[in-house]
């Protein structure tokens, strides 16, 4: 029995290697055939996005996903990704005919020419958001710096800046400012109103997106919150809350996402060139969890994997506090994959509107769709 584990085991560090060294061959590769006017791909944020930076940092576990079951049914193997298989950014490179971005803390990657993803889950725009355990979105932003001046060193002063002209950065943030007061019995809510709290988190990215539009930067796309009170693992929050959905947290969610959709209209106007994509995340997420049948689920409100009402403990995998857990036999035929996050039929669809979405629906994206983006010069 113990030579099968550590044959399985041995499988296992043989896939990671293997996956990790075929993505720095094909990156170094395709370093001498890039296109003169290529589009890098940047992201930036949460566990919505993060492809596996979380892997190596210390961090717990509610802030790692590199453990089965987590990545069944594309990878076969955990990534660090917070989902059964791909996430949005995932499939906006395949459409984009980029390569799978790797995360900046990947050991051995120094290839940027094609973007990183800098994304840490359970990070957000607040530096005191879960500190000490994340990737916040002030640090991001100096490994993007980093990235600066690598390109600058390899390309010139004026070409690497061209070059993050022709860039789409990607952003999820916020989530984690909101609920990580409620998960963690946090008093610091009672310090500010809601406004001014949320102010704080938008001002925070406000200073992250005017550091990257003073290195070049001019195309960027934001995914706004969904109804957080209305994911699994936080209807379970409040005892006695029968199942509705916990309101203090989706009314932040709310001024959030106004707040946001205010800032980048101002600095559209502002900005010379500044040009953004913004998807709007919390309808089409409800539209799923409320007519689940409508879009190919089963499933809208319970998780996949977790254990609990809904599923809405973070236990899926067992290497958490708690250590029970149930998983379903087809993912994809639930929206979500664990307590907060996504399974990947549910970011697909996500993705591909995002991708090619209408811009004359204001349920969708705009006031462009990223494929625009990707193609504007």
């Amino acid at each position: 029995m113990a030579r099968l584990s550590s044959f399985f085991i041995f499988s296992f560090f043989l896939q990671v290697a293997l996956f990790a060294t075929c993505c720095r061959g094909e990156l170094k590769e395709q370093q001498h055939q890039l296109p003169k006017k290529h589009v890098p791909f940047f992201i930036f944020g949460d566990s919505i996005l993060d492809a596996g930076n979380n892997n190596y940092i210390n961090t717990s576990t509610l802030d790692q996903a590199n453990f089965w079951p987590y990545g069944l049914t594309f990878f076969n193997y955990p990534t660090g990704r917070f989902s059964d298989g791909r996430l949005i950014p995932d499939f906006i490179a395949k459409y984009a005919k980029l390569p799978l971005i790797p995360p900046f803390l990947q050991p051995g990657f120094r290839q940027y020419y094609l973007g990183v993803n800098f994304a840490s889950a359970g990070a957000g725009a607040l530096v005191e958001t879960f500190q000490g355990f994340v990737i916040d979105l002030k640090t991001q932003l100096r490994y993007y710096y980093k990235v600066d001046s690598w390109l600058r060193h390899k390309l010139g002063n004026d070409e690497a800046k061209a070059t993050m002209s022709r860039a789409v950065h990607l952003f999820s943030i916020g989530t984690n400012d909101y609920a990580s007061p409620f998960l963690t019995n946090s008093t610091i809510l009672n310090n500010y109103n809601k406004s001014t709290y949320v102010g704080m988190v938008i001002g925070n990215l406000t200073t992250v997106i005017n550091g990257i539009y003073k290195r070049g930067g001019r195309k960027f796309a934001f995914i706004n919150l969904p109804d957080l009170g209305c994911v699994p693992g936080m209807r379970i929050i409040k005892s006695g809350n029968n199942g509705s959905c916990f309101e203090e947290v989706t009314r932040l969610a709310s001024l959030h996402n106004k707040a946001l959709s205010k800032l980048l209209y101002g600095l559209e106007k502002r900005l010379k060139g500044f040009k953004y994509s913004l998807f709007d995340l919390n309808s089409n997420l409800r539209q799923r969890m409320e007519h689940p049948s409508k879009y190919g689920f089963k499933e809208g409100e319970t998780a996949c994997c977790g254990t609990g009402e809904y599923r809405g403990v973070l236990s899926c995998g067992g290497k958490r506090p708690v250590k029970e857990f149930q998983l379903c036999k087809h993912p994809q035929k639930y929206v979500f994959w664990d307590s907060l996050h996504l399974t990947e039929s549910t970011y697909k669809q996500l993705a591909d509107q995002m991708w090619g979405g209408t811009t004359s629906d204001s349920h969708d994206v705009g006031p462009y769709n990223i494929k625009q983006l990707f193609r504007i010069h």
